[in-house]
């Protein structure tokens, strides 16, 4: 029995960013220096692939400081910490890494500089994300208000409206971050908000590369983790955009192939976290049922890298 014909469009920029890479290289690099265990303070990056691998290699994956010996090397996951967790490590004098995406970190230099000028703040995150944890930690307790939603600007009590300012999780939608933006300055006209956009371009860019091929496709999956944020929300941008059927999968074995039946065209991206080879994972799943004809849908090219910290440059 022939195989169905289906049109598989690659959007590109896709998977990994920057400051994912960069943190995946300080735990290898870790590892390669001062051997295992090395511990991680959260999970580096959000995907299990990545998390596995590492962990096969040596890497220990706590949730709090306080797992950790004080004679082995922790590493703070590219998501941030708050000030709180580096201050516990020195006091117990603790080798540590901060693996923090130096995107998240200008929002906390951002966020400690408004700060310093009199400024409380609002972050435009999502509660109980670690990113927002990290970045509402670098400010003592109720100097940064959070709100989600336009409709949380509403009910928002400041301290002084003549005296706010606002920042963002890096990973948030670019469309859904403007209506909150828009909510916040018809309420505050004097509120500040950053120098350049806190979003950041891996989510812009990948959120950019969805709409682009929404319109030509019958469904979207999106390879990332379920607490991914910049993963969901390609997904929500895939529905906003016009697609009738977007779906998250962490691997192949993931896909419901059952709400694809009668589909002739499927867009494939990832999350900023996911690494190629569960990309080429899904590609060859629907190889295996369709005669597959691929395309890639090219919308920026990125050439971002980011240092790895001076102490693992260093010998040993």
């Amino acid at each position: 029995m022939s195989k169905p014909d289906l049109t598989l469009y690659l959007a590109a920029p896709r998977g990994f960013c920057a400051g994912v890479d960069r943190a995946i290289k300080i735990v290898e690099m870790a590892l390669e220096k001062w051997g295992a265990p090395v511990y991680v303070r959260h999970e580096i990056v959000h995907n299990r692939y990545v998390v596995d691998g590492l962990r096969d290699r040596g890497a220990v994956f706590v949730e709090e400081l306080d797992e950790v010996p004080a004679d082995r090397p922790v590493i703070f996951s590219a998501h941030g910490v708050p000030k709180s967790v580096p201050a516990a490590a020195q006091a117990r004098e603790m080798l540590y890494v901060d693996a923090t995406c130096p995107l998240v970190s200008k929002v906390h230099i951002e966020a400690e500089r408004h700060s310093a000028n009199g400024l409380q703040m609002v972050m435009i995150g999502h509660a109980g994300h670690p990113e927002t944890l990290g970045t509402m930690g670098q400010l003592p307790e109720g100097e940064v208000l959070l709100v989600e939603t336009a409709d949380d600007v509403a009910t928002l009590e400041v301290r002084d409206p003549e005296r706010l300012a606002y920042i963002t999780q890096t990973t948030l939608s670019v469309d859904d971050t403007a209506g909150i933006v828009s909510a916040l300055q018809t309420r505050f006209p004097a509120i500040v908000g950053p120098h350049k956009e806190d979003i950041c371009y891996a989510t812009t860019n990948r959120q950019a590369a969805v709409k682009e091929i929404s319109p030509k496709i019958d469904a979207l999956l999106v390879v990332g983790a379920p607490n991914s944020s910049n993963s969901k929300r390609l997904v929500e941008v895939g529905r906003n955009a016009g697609c009738a059927y977007a779906q998250l999968v962490q691997r192949a074995d993931d896909i419901d192939w059952r709400a694809l039946d009668g589909i002739r065209s499927v867009g494939i991206t990832a999350g900023a976290s996911a690494p190629e080879v569960l990309i080429d994972e899904v590609v060859s799943a629907f190889g295996e049922r369709y005669n597959v004809a691929v395309e890639q849908v090219v919308t920026a090219e990125e050439n971002v890298e980011f240092k790895v910290p001076r102490v693992l440059r260093q010998p040993a």
